[in-house]
């Protein structure tokens, strides 16, 4: 694993969030792309990043961590950071990969990083080993590896396609379908009169484009980023 992973902090108490910036800063794997004080504001850091960890405190104003958490559909390597115990349960049913109980220190810390790290070369090796760098494509649709199974995907049924680090999930009106891919690849690929790159982490249907606002272009019901750089040629082909 050569890329650093995207971090996002959210704790609405100033302290424990510069606690935690100063740990990241420490760990060479860990990249620090947001820090928060509350779920808004990270839920619009997760819009415009690519996110692989998040440190979430549970006890907030508005939104817990928990409740944040269950909103997220796809969910980054979760650890939760709090002063109170009992919500352990809860959080290890929504998946969380660590739960840290305030105040840790940074040993403490580096074991929780220690455990995203391991999930994570777990996951490239696996995708690794189902092969998944082979697209076989044609005018009217493509053929996916994952799950180690072949996926058939035409292009009408194709919604949209979200990049999540070394993955992408192509996004269909039946199902959702996970693979070792590369969206730079992939829009190489996809023909360009049926797919448009809207953000650099989205291809999208332009056929199932609802409407577009100032940042978000609506794709079958949800909301897609629309990166700066791409705006102006959307816009452009829209009208």
């Amino acid at each position: 694993m050569n890329e650093k992973l995207n971090v996002v902090i959210v704790d609405d108490e100033i302290l424990a969030r510069k606690l935690l910036q100063d740990y990241v800063s420490k760990v060479d794997s860990l990249n620090l792309v947001a820090s928060c004080s509350n779920a808004i504001e990270a839920m619009n850091a997760m819009k415009n990043n690519r996110v692989d960890v998040l440190f979430l405190d549970i006890q907030m104003p508005d939104i817990t961590g928990l409740d944040f958490v269950r909103t997220l559909g796809h969910k980054p390597y979760i650890i939760l950071t709090t002063a109170y115990s009992e919500y352990a349960v809860d959080a290890f049913d929504l998946g969380v990969t660590d739960y840290l109980l305030k105040p840790f220190d940074f040993p403490r810390f580096f074991q929780a990083v220690g455990k995203v790290l391991g999930h994570h070369k777990s996951k490239e090796e696996s995708a690794s080993e189902e092969g998944g760098d082979t697209i076989f494509h044609t005018n009217d649709f493509i053929t996916v590896k994952a799950d180690y199974k072949l996926y058939k995907i035409n292009y009408e049924d194709l919604l949209y396609i979200e990049g999540q680090h070394e993955y992408v999930t192509f996004h269909t009106k039946q199902k959702r379908i996970t693979a070792l891919y590369a969206l730079k690849d992939l829009e190489s690929i996809l023909p360009a009169d049926l797919f448009v790159r809207v953000h650099k982490s989205f291809i999208v249907s332009f056929h199932h484009i609802q409407d577009l606002d100032k940042s978000d272009v609506t794709v079958a019901g949800d909301k897609i980023p629309v990166g700066a750089s791409y705006r102006d040629a959307l816009v452009a082909r829209l009208q």
